[in-house]
């Protein structure tokens, strides 16, 4: 079996900054794909961002400028940087990740997903 853990979610005040981490243990020979996606309540789970095993990044419109994705491949950790925060950053964080199996087969995993909450 593969497990995501997230950590580093809780409450931080609008204006301020948090850090994710999502890191990915099992039986993983690699992992290709990363990413976060959030949900708020009674919103549609949406990317934040993601990084490809090459590096490149991708964000979404509401967090571009105000995030950072990065991955420690050694760790099979991906970690979130978001500043600026706002309200409406007010969700619950999940860690998705494309891993590659010991017969290498790609499968898709998810974290149990990390609250955050931006008070005013």
């Amino acid at each position: 079996q593969v497990q995501l853990v997230e950590s580093g979610g809780g409450l931080v005040q609008t204006g301020g900054s948090l850090r994710l981490s999502c890191a990915a243990s099992g039986r993983i020979f690699s992992i290709n794909a990363m990413g976060w996606y959030r949900q708020a309540p009674g919103k549609q789970r949406e990317l934040v961002a993601l990084i490809s095993s090459g590096g490149s990044t991708n964000y979404a419109d509401s967090v571009k400028g105000r995030c950072t994705i990065s991955r420690d491949n050694a760790k099979n950790t991906v970690h979130l940087h978001l500043n600026s925060l706002k309200p409406e950053d007010t969700a619950v964080y999940y860690c998705n990740n494309q891993v590659v199996d010991g017969r290498g087969s790609y499968l898709v995993y998810w974290g149990q997903g990390t609250q955050v909450t931006v008070s005013s």
